[in-house]
């Protein structure tokens, strides 16, 4: 028996929520499918277990994409404020954490029962733990054949995601699917993810595992300011994660461990004051000491000030103010908070998301080629994606 209904939104994260939610309130007929047991996970673990929902500063030039200026109308037709109003409207309490992000007070899961509860007003008819075997499309439109049952749709709504966090379910369904109507797929790799060295200087972060300083990191021509972080691993942190959506392969990072201050001028300095100093301790007046430590071991250069040239300090400076990095790779997409590339912008609609050569087949969120900065960016094109698609199904 075929169950007929207006519209099918596959995955039930925060875009399919989103565009399940708006379509049901358009009077269509609608159904939410995810193969996960549990209602968005990757909203569950956002921001600490406090979702960072939205940026204050959402613009277009906080995404990446091979189309820079596909993610401007989306955006424009559902802005951050309208996702806050929609959280003010559930009596849900946030704040700013900094640079815009807001995250709420409690829990992430707020975040997830006011999209059931968005989607159960609309009257969607929302089935987790149900795999979808295979989708075709006929005149009369899809038919989506599950474990049990097939369903027939007039509009079909890719929500699936990407490749990221594999742990709470990410698959490449969305992708398959989109080839299998010849959309064309731009390459994919993790994003918003730690950075991994060679051995070398992957022993020093485990000595320094933990440490955290504030510094600009760089590549390719893009600066983030923010904190960077020591792991085990390699580095991670705000700048790391930003900067890793912009590196390639074999290319450099540029770390500024103390962007306020002319390094190699105040060890210099310092050898003027007190010449009998030791290097690591006027090193440490602006970097915490274990990794003053570090540095100076890297460049062999320890014990007094006076013992040492102007050109050794300098050098001693220009590590700590321009550390040039290679790193071996990423962490891949078993951390990254997201996928970059996915469904070429140019086979869909910038208006409503859908393709441009299948009528009634859309695509939303994370499997399209628009990735955000860190900050809430990324969901707040989850939700902007998605209340457009919902407004066109």
């Amino acid at each position: 028996m075929v169950c007929d209904v207006d519209v099918v939104v596959i995955g039930a994260g925060a875009a399919g929520l989103m565009c399940a939610a708006e379509a049901g309130k358009r009077g269509r007929k609608v159904m939410l499918l995810d193969h996960a047991k549990k209602l968005g996970e990757k909203i569950r673990i956002s921001g600490g277990g406090r979702c960072n929902f939205t940026n204050l500063h959402t613009s277009p030039d906080a995404f990446l994409s091979a189309n820079p200026h596909f993610c401007k109308s989306a955006l424009r037709q559902y802005d951050q404020y309208d996702f806050i109003k929609l959280v003010n409207k559930h009596k849900i309490t946030h704040h700013e954490k900094k640079l815009g992000q807001l995250f709420c007070d409690q829990s992430s899961q707020n975040i997830i029962d006011m999209l059931e509860a968005e989607c159960e007003f609309a009257g969607v008819d929302l089935q987790m733990e149900c795999g979808v075997t295979a989708v075709d499309k006929r005149e009369d439109g899809f038919y989506i054949t599950l474990d049990t049952s097939v369903i027939k749709s007039a509009s079909l709504v890719i929500a699936t995601g990407g490749l990221s966090i594999p742990k709470i379910g990410a698959t490449r369904f969305g992708y398959q699917i989109a080839q299998q109507f010849g959309l064309n797929i731009l390459k994919q790799r993790a994003g918003l993810v730690p950075l991994v060295f060679n051995q070398d200087l992957l022993t020093r972060c485990k000595i320094l595992s933990g440490l955290s300083v504030a510094a600009e990191v760089s590549c390719g021509g893009i600066t983030f300011a923010e904190g960077l972080l020591f792991t085990h691993r390699g580095l991670s942190g705000p700048s790391v994660l930003q900067i890793s959506s912009y590196w390639r392969e074999n290319w450099a990072v540029s770390v500024n461990l103390v962007p306020q201050h002319d390094v190699g001028a105040h060890l210099i300095n310092g050898k003027v004051r007190q010449p009998k100093a030791d290097v690591t301790s006027c090193l440490a007046e602006v970097l915490p000491k274990r990794l003053s430590a570090e540095l100076c071991d890297m460049l062999s250069t320890v014990g007094r000030l006076a013992d040492w040239s102007d050109k050794r300090l300098r050098e001693l400076g220009a590590l700590v103010n321009n550390w040039q990095l290679k790193p071996n790779g990423t962490e891949g997409y078993r951390t990254a908070e997201v996928t970059l590339g996915g469904v070429d912008t140019k086979e869909l609609s910038s208006k409503t998301m859908e393709a441009r050569n299948v009528p009634g087949l859309f695509f939303i969120g994370e499997v399209v080629d628009v990735t955000g900065h860190l900050g809430g960016y990324n969901f707040q094109w989850a939700w902007s994606s998605g209340f457009v698609a919902g407004q066109n199904v």
